[in-house]
C-alpha cells in the first residue's frame, strides 16, 4: 500500500487549513498510485506531518511520499520538513519515507500559472 501526505504550513485561519483538508480528499479520489491521502501542517493547525505519517502507516502503507504543498524552497521546505520526517522515520520500521520535491519546483507549474492568468475575467 502507498499512501501520500499533502503537507501545508498551516494557518491560524481554519478555512486555510480546511482548503487543504479538501484538496487531501479531492487528491485521494483521483485515479493514482496512492491508496490515501492525508493532510499534514507544519505548525498552527492539526494533524502535524508526523501524526500523519503515522496516520499514514496505521493505514497499512507500506510506503508513504510525503509532498510539500510549498513553492519555494525555503527554510521549510528545506529544513523544517525533512526534520519533521525524520522525527518519525525510526518508529516505523519496515516503512518507506520519500519527500517529494516541493510543488513549485514542479515542471507543469509555469503552464498551471499561464492557465490561470489567461482564464482571467476583468
Amino acid at each position: 500500500m502507498k499512501a501520500l501526505v499533502l503537507v501545508a504550513h498551516g494557518s491560524r485561519r481554519e478555512a486555510s487549513n480546511d482548503e487543504v483538508t479538501e484538496l487531501a480528499k479531492t487528491l485521494a479520489a483521483q485515479d493514482s498510485d496512492f491508496d490515501n491521502v492525508f493532510p499534514g501542517f507544519l505548525e498552527l493547525a492539526e494533524p502535524s506531518i508526523p501524526d500523519s505519517i503515522r496516520q499514514a502507516a496505521a493505514s497499512g502503507a507500506t510506503e508513504i511520499v510525503v509532498l510539500p504543498y510549498f513553492l519555494s524552497a525555503g527554510r521549510h521546505v528545506v529544513t523544517d520538513i525533512p526534520r519533521e520526517i525524520d522525527s518519525v522515520r525510526g518508529e516505523l520500521d519496515g516503512i518507506v519515507i520519500r519527500l517529494a520535491e516541493y510543488l513549485g519546483k514542479a515542471q507543469a507549474i509555469p503552464s498551471v500559472l499561464m492557465s490561470i492568468a489567461e482564464c482571467t475575467k476583468e
